[in-house]
């Protein structure tokens, strides 16, 4: 399949299959299903709004046509990490999702140098300067000869897509020393984002460079080309690619398997487990992010109205994830808004691999509400001597914070009813989908016990010996070193 123009559009031509041929709009082109077409006078925003739309559009459309095979993690995606990659590498942090690979070489001997948007995590986990030169620090190797660049398109979303401007400043910053030698840019599953690239690229591209691009809706195709058993095709790209093709023949696929997990970096904090912060934070019980927020919050935030209540910035959220993830320091004075470090909070334990009250205790917390009200504390203290050490010791810290906050409602307006509503969701949920509607009621019941007679639910417990000797955030927290995560979230 080959890229060809015929006046004013742009065709991709195969034998078949959803994306078979791809327009490229002009101005009156009112032919063209989708949204307007963009005009040459579009701004920045516009287009970066159109390929927005785009982009959720083809989640959708891949979603309705082949079930199962576009729905997005929660957190980032499993990676093909090379096993000699080293933490010592210039860019471990980049390096260890897979996004680049350097293997094989196509029917005339050519490097190939492959592109997964699979592997890319959600924009608040990679530094994307970090990334272009990681790219250029791999291109460097190869640019001398003949190359081949493979770009697999499937598994790129709203998520974890890049902006605009840093795919122009990239394409920009890709000069002829990385064009000169690159023979062929194969697009693998191009969609209709692609299109809305091309007229954000178009003033940019020469026609030289265009005659490069190949676009292939199938690896059936890339095959004819490349000697696809030497490339690092990743299983979600094959598996995706399987579909396609079932969806054509009507035969049935085999269950997939799992890929392995990707390691996570030495200074990760968000979707990672607790006994991982633990074991890399000097065997401290309480969290760095966890803490930092709540010290912030208990110095200048208790009275702040509808603390917890209110949302933030996505981009802000993503910016201050990715600058713990990296073990980089964050001032929430910065940022002039109580509600920032509240939300930090909430994410964290959202994005916990196992929620703070365990899958276990599930069925258990849901039949609270079947209890006599003279017995629930009583329950609660049983349910919670279920708990391993950790989530214990973890719970009560931040279970003594927020009746802290609950004491402060006459200003903040937060009771423990309040916080219950917020914090139910995000200590417990189900292992498997979303919890019922049915399930909030005794979720929330729960969580409002657990904070409204935090003394009774904790104390016991510790006089009788159970878990429980995690520190009280009635007292001062001692300085925190953490190794290698200090820098990760101390507060200036």
């Amino acid at each position: 399949m080959q890229l060809k123009w015929s006046g004013d559009r742009m065709e991709i031509r195969a034998p078949g299959g959803p994306h078979a041929r791809i327009p490229k709009r002009g101005p009156c082109d009112d032919g063209v299903p989708g949204p307007p077409c963009p005009q040459q006078s579009m701004s920045q925003l516009d287009l970066e709004e159109l390929a927005e739309i785009e982009l959720r559009r083809d989640e959708e459309e891949e979603a309705a046509a082949v079930p199962g095979a576009v729905q997005r993690p929660s957190t980032a995606p499993t990676a093909g990490q090379d096993p000699a990659l080293s933490p010592s590498h210039p860019f471990y942090d980049v390096a260890r999702h897979g996004i680049l690979q350097v293997a094989g070489e196509d029917h005339v001997g050519r490097r190939v140098v492959s592109f997964s948007c699979c592997r890319l995590p959600p924009v608040h986990e990679l530094n994307h300067r970090r990334l272009l030169e990681y790219l250029k620090y791999t291109l460097d190797q190869h640019v001398e000869s003949d190359y081949i660049l493979v770009y697999f398109h499937y598994g790129l979303s709203s998520r974890n897509k890049p902006s605009l401007h840093w795919l122009q400043s990239a394409y920009r910053e890709f000069d002829r020393k990385y064009k000169k030698n690159l023979k062929a840019l194969y697009v693998v599953h191009p969609t209709n984002f692609i299109k809305v690239l091309w007229n954000v690229f178009k003033p940019l591209i020469s026609h030289k460079f265009g005659k490069k691009v190949t676009y292939f809706n199938y690896l059936s195709e890339l095959r004819v080309h490349l000697k696809c058993d030497q490339l690092a095709i990743p299983p979600e790209v094959v598996r995706y690619d399987e579909k396609l093709r079932s969806l054509r023949t009507g035969v049935p696929l085999p269950p997939a398997k799992t890929p392995p997990p990707r390691p996570p970096l030495p200074t990760q904090q968000f979707g990672v487990s607790l006994q991982y912060l633990k074991d890399k934070n000097q065997g401290e019980l309480i969290p760095p992010v966890l803490r930092f927020t709540v010290t912030y919050l208990r110095e200048k935030g208790l009275r702040t109205e509808g603390l917890f209540r209110r949302s933030a910035s996505v981009q802000t959220v993503r910016e201050i994830q990715r600058l713990y993830n990296q073990g980089k320091p964050v001032n929430f004075d910065d940022y002039g808004d109580a509600h920032i470090p509240a939300v930090i909070l909430k994410t964290f334990l959202r994005e916990l691999p196992q929620p703070l009250l365990t899958f276990k205790a599930y069925e258990q917390i849901l039949g609270i509400t079947s209890v006599e009200s003279s017995l629930r504390v009583t329950r609660c203290r049983q349910i919670l001597q279920s708990l391993p050490e950790h989530n214990y010791a973890v719970l009560k810290y931040l279970m003594g914070f927020l009746h802290e906050v609950s004491r402060e409602s006459i200003f903040n307006k937060m009771n423990s009813s309040n916080l219950a509503c917020v914090f139910g969701l995000n200590l417990i949920w189900p292992s498997q989908g979303a919890a019922a509607l049915s399930a909030l009621v005794p979720l929330n019941l729960f969580t409002e016990l657990l904070i409204e007679h935090h003394g009774k639910v904790f104390g016991a417990q510790d006089a009788c010996g159970e878990p429980g000797a995690a520190p009280s955030p009635e007292a001062s927290p001692r300085p925190v070193r953490l190794r290698p995560l200090a820098a990760a979230g101390s507060l200036r």
